[in-house]
């Protein structure tokens, strides 16, 4: 893309303004250069016939015409948008689209646009459009380079409306945009007459020459009554969202009417409109400019960007075009293989008419009115005091506050008048609405006047907020939370001016309604719509009712679920789909499943307990006259249905946005129920398309349901998590204790912690997640010391009931620099490899501060660390080995052990993070799992049987089986003044579930990660009694929902557990297995024929098809190594993917494997000479460079056989290199770069798909190399042996540039050889397969049950496999064969199992190819990755981030980045435990 438009810019700049000048000859030229991505399919002999079948390449002539009128008074000077010093858009539209179709049609031509079309000009200067018409066509004609008559022309109008309709008002709308059509009719009748063989763009352009399409001053309208929207921020994208759909459904019916589609040789295409993006950000502030290009150059890249967005939409069906402009620079698409030509209405299946549903809707024509049954209808004897004794007649003034739905837009619109949506129609508003009365309209309002008929307030007619009808309905279309502070000022301000309204003694009742735009625009800015704002800014509203107006109830209806929406966008019906994309894009345009969809989900819910906490807070409860109460009947209300289960729209304005009078209605009725029904009891998912029958007050309580009438009480927001402690004997050793075995609990002077987020207190009191970074060190579980253990129980708190000198815990807020912080020194987001550095800062803090004794005072020092070595262990499964977490563990033990005296190091088992998968899989917790991957990928993304999940898992057990060997060994155990215990609760942790059987969140933040303070309080409880009990006998569960009690220290056993007061003895090391005696495979296939008659198709081959088998390489085919007594010769009779020694049942190998299925098998290896090589061409010290030759060498061989038939005979070959190219890259980067080592590997399969007949190539994915570091580091024998095998990926430094380097040179090599496969150019001959083979993309490095290396799987240098693991290739590499292409398994686990081998799959035998796994070229390409993206077990299809635009993910991770500048390289994206 780069180079192309590179090119493209060197070809429009070299004309310099001047194109009239260049010479033909010298643009084709230029169009010929260019490096296009499409595949380049040339003109045929006979170019389509039919406009419907009109593919790029038939193309003859590209050129347009345009209206590019200025329109007066606006604000932006649009001849700096629309014209530079250089080219204009319609020149530079032409001259791409011209660039792009020469790489179909190196001949095609291109007509510039008129001279005077170059720039904006001024109405009466500019030319009218039917006359370029005429000018253009008269220009072809005479054209002598095309045969008028019989080439194709490609024509893009761009038209745009002279008098830009501004009106709100419908009426004037529809006749505004049916005027602008009028002027457009005669250009496409003589274009339809006059033109054959034509395929005409249609764009429309109006949004680019207006600075809005509904902007205007207002101020000079006389009509009151039009005058319903302005372009002061109030609601104008609401209207030049609905204005810009209007032109497109005119313009289709236009289109459909005039029958353009009717000749086979000519159409007219409306492409989707350009919008102005950006274009206007950069031009309409001056000075704006964040490049070095001249305002010239960046107008042509963003020409460019919009001929190419154009160009993209031609290569789009009908009904799935979208807007563009230059918000960035496209991705250029190509026509695909089953729709190679530009599409149309008719070949894209697409009518402009409005959809017909056989769906039955409920009528709209119906009686909205209702009955009231309630005989006591009489106010209060005497006006009420308080709010709690309010009946429904004692209500003197009602008001609303909200958006649209409030406003009433689009409520009594006819069904299909999309444009009557502009009108607000508050008279039939469902919670202020007053027009005509309850017979006929039904409103809260009008359901009011039948109790109290002096009701005022209501709003009637239609009209905005300003106009005096709307009266007190103060709702603002288009608002979103953060305008309703307004709205309530605004109100306040007309009850006081009001003359009909006593301030002071009149009951008034507000409701407030929110929220439907900020969920429909979060996506856009998370942070600016969080559930915080949200809250905060109805907050801010509440506020100023709960100050300003006396005598007030409040209805907060708690938003209803946004996401219902997709499900109406979705079905067959008439609804304006690209409008609701419009105006609700973050709901409709998330995929189901999608990480946007759970985030937007997540949103909604937030936004209803956010408020739901905000009133239950007591907030507005201070004062007897005024109350606010949620109405949550719309909380989980489902989308109103029809009789067949489908989305039932007469529910909806004709916008399928808006509700309809009909929803009014049920509304009203349903918010009036709700204002009856006590709290605790209310309806929260009300059916709108159920008959709702009006409730009346109880003659017990005929009063509007608050809290306190209601019996109900709101949860106590001021929970105390304190503990008892009931030992007595709380007294220290006498004398003093010398013996971390005799150690009680009072003798401990200083306290310390060292470990992650966990330790850190990262978010234990946080409400909400922009709150996730702040550290409540004062409150963690293993070193706070906030207040007490009265209210709150850590683990200093208790030790403080013992020795009230205690020193070391934290207090407050901060990071491990603050002083309060003290001698917590965990980080969040600390890994293993961290863990060091805090040992030290830790050592360096307790030796110089002057509290402490350090010689004399006894410490207790608490380690808990791993969760996010397990976060991101798929990531990098070699950096987060084991072997390495418990190397950096024992590090860390080293430096206590060696620097600490009197210390008793409790490590805290590594927590089994898969339980906390839970939290997000339940739907009804509320987590937020739109941030699992930012959160913790590795353990909360994928299904429950992903090999992620597998090799956490697996790493987990090895984590804590690598900590308690360590501990176990007795290298802590050699003074008398120190010992390390392990807690280990944390081995099967128990998620807590509240009395609906769900996972019970209070006992987490809101991150659902984190544990709260309540999670916390049982974690230190946990360990304090951990702590207390003897080695051997510790409990290693935890559950967040006992009911822990303390325990005490006993009389018999007063001290902190320790291995020598438990008499524990550590078990010794567990025997070796017996040796197995060899590395065979059993292999029971019922089905072992050959296909009934020899296929002719490389997608219906059988295994026992194969006749020839052959292998290139280097010397892991040749097969060194395989035997444990000579690493020199080359046992090619064992090779894993040639050789044919012995038999499958003692030697497994690729052929042997197919002998079982043909005998007869010809070309595998036997022995050690190159005499019984066979097939096997592979050479010991090979590099990609030598495969073109292997491959010619191997082409001779099979064609000189007696033993086969070259054209008939079917061939196995297997390639499997690149090893040698990895170990050497850092010597001769440029002879071993990745272009070369694809280039090598494309000169090899071109001569097999040239010289061959009759093949499968097995191409095996390269291995990350960087897993030799694992095993040279794992014993002083392999460190030495290696030292100068592979010195490009053993020589550099850990976290070395050069070791980064390598690793993404490694993962290039992977990625652009499976791009080289997948690019479809081997997919021609029916004959021929070559298929990625991808076991070894994320091999795991097979551990022994130390946690080390197994070398049995190595040969005896520590480089090239054993015969064990060679067998191990061959398994994988026959599995793989069988397994579709997309479903390959990606690993190797080497673990030995005879029976691992698989049958072909009785209904598809065949060995997978690309077209029958069902696959296209474009689903599998490999993305190369940037240098800090580790490949040793990354899953690929995983590889996405979900979370990365939201400014709250970058906010915590930047902060947690500067602290670790490693993890920048390593770990771009953490969890912040």
């Amino acid at each position: 893309m780069k180079v192309l438009l590179g090119l493209l810019f060197l070809w429009l700049f070299s004309s310099q303004g001047d194109a009239d000048h260049l010479e033909e000859q010298g643009k084709q030229k230029a169009l010929r250069s260019f490096q296009f991505p499409c595949d380049q399919v040339m003109l045929s002999e006979s170019p389509s016939s039919s406009v419907h079948a009109l593919r790029p390449a038939d193309v003859k002539i590209v050129t347009a015409i345009g209206s590019l009128q200025r329109t007066e008074g606006l604000g932006v000077h649009r001849e700096h948008l629309l014209q530079s010093t250089g080219k204009s858009l319609l020149e530079v539209c032409v001259e791409t689209l011209a660039a792009l179709i020469s790489s179909f049609n190196p001949s095609v031509l291109h007509q510039p646009p008129l001279p005077g079309t170059k720039g904006v000009t001024s109405e009466s200067q500019a030319i009218d459009l039917l006359h370029q018409a005429e000018e253009i066509v008269k220009l072809m004609k005479e054209n002598q380079m095309m045969d008028f008559q019989n080439d194709w022309k490609l024509i893009t109008v761009f038209f745009s409306a002279e008098n830009p309709c501004y009106s709100c008002t419908s009426t004037l709308l529809k006749n505004c945009i049916l005027d602008n059509l009028e002027k457009l009719k005669p250009v496409l009748d003589f274009l339809y007459n006059e033109v054959p063989k034509a395929f005409v763009n249609l764009v429309d352009f109006t949004e680019l020459t207006t600075s809005s399409l509904a902007c205007q001053d207002y101020n000079n309208v006389s009509d009151s009554d039009n005058n319903q929207c302005s372009c002061f921020g109030e609601h104008s994208i609401f209207n030049d969202n609905i204005l810009r759909w209007s032109y497109q459904d005119a313009w289709e019916r236009l289109l459909d009417y005039k029958g353009f589609d009717q000749k086979n040789d000519f159409t007219v295409i409306l492409q989707s409109s350009l919008q102005e993006s950006n274009l206007l950000l950069r031009l309409g502030r001056d000075g704006f400019n964040t490049t070095s290009k001249t305002p010239g150059e960046t107008l042509e890249e963003d020409y460019i960007s919009m001929a190419l967005g154009l160009w993209n939409n031609m290569m789009e069906p009908v009904g799935q075009k979208q807007p563009y402009g230059a918000t960035r620079m496209p991705q250029i698409q190509c026509p695909s293989q089953g729709s190679p030509y530009l599409f149309t209405y008719r070949n894209s299946n697409y009518s402009s008419s409005p959809e017909t549903s056989s769906t039955k809707e409920t009528s709209q024509e119906r009686s909205y009115g209702t009955n009231i049954p309630c005989f006591d209808r009489e106010p209060s004897i005497s006006i009420p005091v308080s709010v709690h004794n309010l009946k429904p007649a004692d209500i003197r003034v009602i008001a609303a506050l909200g958006d649209s739905l409030t406003a009433g837009n689009g409520a009594a619109s006819k069904p299909q008048d999309v444009l009557d949506v502009l009108t607000q129609y508050r008279g039939v508003s469902w919670s202020v609405g007053g027009n005509e009365n309850i017979s006929t309209v039904t409103t809260l309002a009008n359901i009011l006047r039948e109790f109290n008929p002096s009701l005022i307030g209501y709003s009637t007619g239609t009209g905005r907020q300003t106009t005096k009808n709307a009266a007190l309905n103060q709702a603002v279309a288009g608002d979103h939370a953060e305008g309703v502070p307004a709205q309530a000022r605004r109100l306040v301000e007309l009850m006081k001016n009001d003359t009909r309204i006593n301030m002071q003694t009149d009951w008034k009742l507000i409701t407030i309604f929110i929220g439907g735009n900020d969920l429909c625009h979060f996506c856009n800015d998370p942070v600016h719509f969080s559930p915080e704002n949200y809250t905060y800014n109805i907050q801010i509203a509440l506020d100023i009712l709960h100050r300003e107006v006396p005598r007030a109830f409040v209805n907060l209806v708690t938003i209803l679920p946004i996401v219902n929406l997709q499900e109406l966008h979705t079905s067959q019906n008439t609804c304006p789909k690209l409008l609701m994309r419009l105006l609700c894009p973050c709901v409709i345009n998330p995929k189901n499943n999608s990480n946007e969809l759970k985030k937007l989900v997540y949103f909604n819910r937030m936004y209803q307990e956010r408020t739901r906490q905000l009133v239950e807070s007591g907030r507005y409860d201070t004062t007897d006259d005024f109350t606010v109460v949620m109405q949550p009947f719309l909380m989980n209300a489902p989308i109103p249905r029809t009789e067949e289960g489908l989305p039932d729209r007469s529910y909806f304005a004709p916008d399928c946005f808006h509700f309809s009078q009909k929803s009014h209605s049920q509304a009203a009725r349903a918010l009036w129920n709700n204002m009856l029904e006590p709290l605790g009891e209310k309806t929260d998912n009300q059916q709108l398309e159920d008959e709702i029958v009006l409730k009346c007050p109880s003659e017990t309580e005929p009063f509007l349901r608050t809290y306190k009438n209601s019996n109900y009480t709101y949860p106590s927001r001021t929970l105390n998590y304190g503990s008892q402690l009931l030992c007595e004997d709380r007294s220290p050793s006498f004398p003093p204790a010398t013996s971390v075995h005799s150690l009680r609990p009072a003798d401990v002077k200083t306290i310390a912690a060292l470990g992650d987020s966990l330790t850190a207190g990262t978010a234990i009191a946080s409400d909400n997640l922009l709150d996730l970074d702040t550290e409540y060190r004062g409150l963690s579980w293993s070193i706070g010391g906030d207040a007490s253990l009265e209210n709150v129980t850590t683990l200093p708190n208790i030790f403080r009931e013992f020795s009230v000198t205690l020193v070391g815990y934290s207090t407050g807020t901060g990071s491990e620099n603050d002083a309060n912080a003290f001698l917590n020194q965990a980080v969040p987001g600390a890994q293993a490899e961290h863990l060091p550095a805090q040992a030290r800062n830790l050592l360096r803090l307790m030796k110089t501060d002057p509290r402490i004794d350090f010689s004399a005072d006894w410490k207790l020092i608490t380690v808990h660390i791993g969760g996010n070595d397990l976060c991101n262990y798929c990531k990098d499964p070699g950096h987060y080995s084991a072997v390495n977490f418990t190397g950096r563990v024992q590090e860390t033990l080293d430096i206590l052990h060696k620097e600490v005296p009197k210390a008793l190091v409790s490590v805290v088992d590594v927590m089994n993070l898969l339980h906390l998968r839970q939290l997000f899989v339940d739907s009804q917790t509320q987590c937020p799992t739109y941030m699992t991957d930012y959160l913790c990928s590795c353990v909360l993304t994928g299904e429950d049987n992903s090999l992620n999940l597998t090799m956490v898992r697996e790493a987990t057990k090895a984590y804590q089986l690598g900590i308690q060997r360590l501990v176990e060994s007795g290298r802590y155990n050699t003074r008398e003044d120190f010992t390390v215990v392990i807690q280990p609760f944390f081995q099967n942790m128990k998620i807590p579930l509240g009395q609906d059987g769900h996972p019970d969140v209070s006992y987490f933040s809101p991150d659902c990660l984190h544990p709260s303070q309540k999670g916390h309080s049982q974690l230190a409880r946990a360990l304090w009694n951990a702590m207390l009990q003897p080695v051997g006998q510790k409990t290693d569960s935890f559950d967040f929902t006992a009911d822990i009690v303390l325990d005490c220290p006993t009389q018999s056993k007063p001290f902190l557990g320790t291995y020598k007061n438990s008499n524990h003895t550590y078990p010794p090391v567990e025997p070796t297995n017996e040796p197995i005696e060899n590395w065979g495979s059993d292999l029971s296939c019922s089905e072992q024929a050959p296909s009934s008659h020899v296929p002719t198709s490389v997608h219906e081959l059988q295994p026992a098809d194969i006749k020839v088998t052959g292998a290139l390489g280097d010397s892991l085919t040749t097969a060194v190594g395989a035997k444990p007594t000579d690493v020199q010769t080359e046992l090619r009779g064992l090779s894993w993917s040639i050789g044919g020694d012995g038999t499958l049942e003692t030697y497994t190998t690729l052929p042997n494997i197919l002998k079982k299925f043909n005998p007869n098998l010809f070309g595998f290896s036997t022995g050690s000479s190159k005499e019984t090589a066979g097939f096997n061409v592979a050479e010991g010290g090979s590099t990609a460079r030598y495969m073109p030759a292997q491959a010619h060498k191997l082409v001779e061989l099979m064609r000189s056989s007696s033993e086969i038939n070259f054209k008939e005979d079917w061939k196995l070959i297997t390639v499997f290199i690149g090893g040698n190219d990895l170990c050497q890259y850092c010597l001769d980067k440029e002879t071993y770069s990745v272009q070369k080592y694809v280039k090598h590997l494309q000169d090899m399969l071109d001569i097999f798909y040239e010289e061959l007949p009759r093949v499968f190539v097995n191409m095996v994915e390269i291995l990350d190399i960087s897993g030799l570091r694992q095993i040279a580091a794992s014993s002083s024998e392999c460190a030495s042996i290696t030292k100068n095998v592979c010195p490009c990926v053993l020589d550099p430094e850990e976290n070395s540039s050069e070791l980064q380097e390598i690793k993404r040179v490694n993962r290039d090599f992977q990625a652009e050889a499976l791009q080289l496969i997948n690019s479809g150019q081997y997919d021609e001959r029916e004959d021929f397969a070559v298929v990625m083979q991808p076991f070894f993309r994320n091999a795991l490095l097979p551990l022994d049950s130390n946690g080390k290396p197994d070398l049995s799987f190595f040969a005896v240098d520590c480089f090239h496999f054993s015969e064990r693991g060679y067998a191990e290739m061959a398994v994988a590499l026959w599995n793989n064969m069988l397994e579709p292409v997309g479903e390959k398994q990606t690993y190797s686990n080497f673990t030995h199992d005879r029976s691992k081998l698989k049958c072909p799959n009785p209904e598809k035998p065949f060995l997978s190819t690309m077209r029958n796994s069902g696959f296209r070229n474009s689903v599998l390409n490999l993305e190369k990755t940037e240098p800090s993206v580790p490949y040793w077990a990354v899953i690929v299809a995983a590889v996405a981030g979900v979370l990365v635009g939201s400014l709250l993910v970058w906010f915590v991770s930047g902060r947690r980045v500067k602290r670790h500048p490693h993890n920048t390289e390593n770990n771009t994206k953490e969890t912040s435990l």
